[in-house]
């Protein structure tokens, strides 16, 4: 017994490929991921994305680094729990720095005082990493700056050429200036 192939029916999916479907379908599915990629980079470039990420890493590290069972933290005594506070405040202020990026220079301040405090009271600052991946977040976002305007409607800016065709140019002494 064999089975014949079910026939197609008219209209417009009957006219079109299988593969033009799975083509058309990426596309959609391609233009949403790119418009989503596009706006992500649009808000990205509004603030210190990359200080932020730095920054939320060394407090991660910072914070994760001491982590061990209650009994372990409460015979270690303050200091576990100074770095776990530590850490705890640097990735507040990495969320400061992306979400506020008015308030990156104080927040990168208080970042890089707490990396460089965390070499002390936490493990020499998350074995080194973590201080120094939260300092040079600090640095990044309290050196970033918004992006600069665009030009201005009156097209490029001219640069100063030198005169016009025809415009006398005045005599120029040459000569090293000892008479």
């Amino acid at each position: 017994m064999t089975t014949d192939p079910p026939s197609r029916q008219a209209g417009p999916t009957a006219s079109a490929e299988p593969a033009e479907l799975a083509e058309s379908s990426r596309e959609t599915d391609q233009g949403g991921a790119h418009r989503a990629r596009r706006a992500f980079r649009r808000w990205r470039r509004t603030r210190p994305f990359w200080a932020a990420l730095w920054t939320g890493t060394g407090g991660f590290v910072i914070f994760f680094l001491p982590m061990a069972p209650l009994g372990k933290i409460l015979q270690v005594g303050v200091g576990g729990i100074a770095g776990m506070a530590g850490g705890v405040v640097i990735m507040a202020m990495a969320l400061l720095v992306l979400l506020l990026p008015s308030q990156r220079h104080t927040a990168g301040v208080i970042a890089v005082i707490a990396g460089v405090a965390s070499f002390p009271l936490s493990n020499l600052g998350g074995l080194f990493v973590g201080m120094i991946l939260s300092v040079l977040g600090g640095s990044m976002a309290f050196a970033w700056l918004p992006e600069k305007p665009t030009r201005r409607r009156g097209g490029p800016l001219r640069r100063n050429r030198g005169p016009a065709a025809g415009t006398p140019v005045p005599p120029v002494s040459v000569g090293s200036g000892s008479v």
